[in-house]
């Protein structure tokens, strides 16, 4: 029988890019989020193998690619190289999460790639090494292996769960996310962070906030929210700050972008306005804007 894992969405927080790094990465501190909004990957086993390709993908969004670019088969090879696992695999991508949104579609898809393969093949790896396979392919793959809010650092390959009672003040809070036509490359976001060189926060000052917001149960997830790649991505793409201003002014929502971009969030206490909240993202950005009304899972 396949397999079919739901692909959570992601929203960062808080994210304090902390500097570069010698390999070329950045460090970073974030408390991030999976969504009740994502994608949703079928695995199913097929006969195959020798001169065929063992591992194919189609998908129900045009532009994706599905070739072995793309994260889905790229977490397959990287699975059967680290079992030795010799099964042949056909998964079918039904694509809701935008690309070049800071939304983690791909290493969300990457995840379940990983564990529908641990369930077809039988191996039951540990966490620890499934861990291991998911940072091996991206920086924010691991965290997808968790089921709630969770606090990263380094690149993003430490992960750790949020405290239960902070994870409680944001599990379940209802969340708008919208994202332009267009796409951020998160390649050109942090190469633009470096050129400006004034946009990063001290490791000490990113941690020191975290813990304040962390210690007070009283605080709100609007204390939370930060973002120092916003500068950059602002600088080029003035259309998100003008309707995130906009939407604070017009509704009192706390409102950000989440990750490198383009997708930004608000986040909602009375869902009321949530139709007019809308309304207004399409009013300033187009029919062709996606929007989801949704929750922190």
């Amino acid at each position: 029988m396949p397999v079919t894992l739901f692909c959570p969405a992601k929203l960062n927080l808080y994210l304090a890019v902390t500097g570069r790094r010698a390999d070329g990465f950045h460090d970073l501190v974030s408390v991030v989020a999976p969504l009740a909004f994502g994608d949703e990957l079928e695995a199913e086993r097929r006969a195959g193998g020798g001169a065929e390709a063992r591992f194919t993908l189609a998908c129900d969004a045009p532009g994706v690619p599905l070739d072995g670019t793309n994260l889905v088969l790229k977490a397959a090879q990287a699975f059967a190289a680290a079992t030795g696992w010799d099964g042949a695999v056909h998964f079918r991508l039904q694509k809701r999460i935008p690309t070049g949104a800071g939304l983690g579609g791909g290493s969300s898809n990457a995840v379940a790639a990983l564990r529908a393969l641990d369930r077809l093949a039988g191996t039951a790896l540990s966490a620890e090494r499934l861990e291991a396979l998911a940072a091996g392919l991206g920086s924010d793959c691991a965290l997808f292996l968790r089921s709630g809010p969770v606090v990263m650092r380094g690149r993003g390959e430490r992960v750790e769960d949020l405290p239960a009672s902070a994870a409680a003040r944001l599990r379940g809070r209802r969340v708008i996310v919208f994202k332009p036509s267009f796409g951020i490359a998160t390649p050109w976001a942090y190469g633009r962070m470096v050129t400006r060189g004034a946009d990063y926060v001290a490791r000490d000052e990113a941690e020191a906030a975290l813990a304040r917001w962390r210690a007070d149960a009283t605080a709100p997830v609007a204390a939370l929210l930060a973002n120092n790649m916003q500068p950059a991505a602002f600088e080029k793409y003035v259309a998100l700050p003008l309707l995130l201003a906009r939407l604070r002014r017009e509704f009192g929502v706390a409102a950000l972008m989440s990750g490198s971009g383009s997708a930004c969030f608000a986040v909602i206490d009375d869902p009321a306005p949530e139709p007019a909240i809308v309304a207004c993202i399409r009013e300033c950005w187009g029919e062709q804007a996606i929007v989801a009304a949704t929750a922190l899972a």
